[in-house]
């Protein structure tokens, strides 16, 4: 979607600069700078989109819970503590 906001304002341009209409070719100016900057909006929202994490894959609070009463669970009994690895 962000594509056609870059083709818009590129036609926005183009009727910027062929006009003889100086009122035309201001408000063409503006129009392509307004798209534009959609179009950069655009691509940015997709690129995070694309980087965020997936929802399904986070831990709810219950579940949070449970791995945190298995962890103590496991320290009270004496296990070994796990330690993160070394750098």
């Amino acid at each position: 979607m962000p594509w056609v906001y870059l083709l818009l304002a590129i036609a926005a341009f183009v009727v910027a600069f062929k006009t003889s209409s100086v009122a035309l070719a201001a408000l063409c100016l503006l129009a392509a700078l307004g798209l534009l900057l959609a179009w950069v909006l655009g691509l940015l929202a997709q690129r995070v989109g694309s980087r965020s994490r997936d929802e399904a894959t986070m831990l709810d609070p219950a579940e949070l819970r449970r791995l945190r009463e298995q962890a103590e669970a496991r320290r009270a009994e004496g296990g070994p503590p796990s330690q993160p690895p070394a750098p």
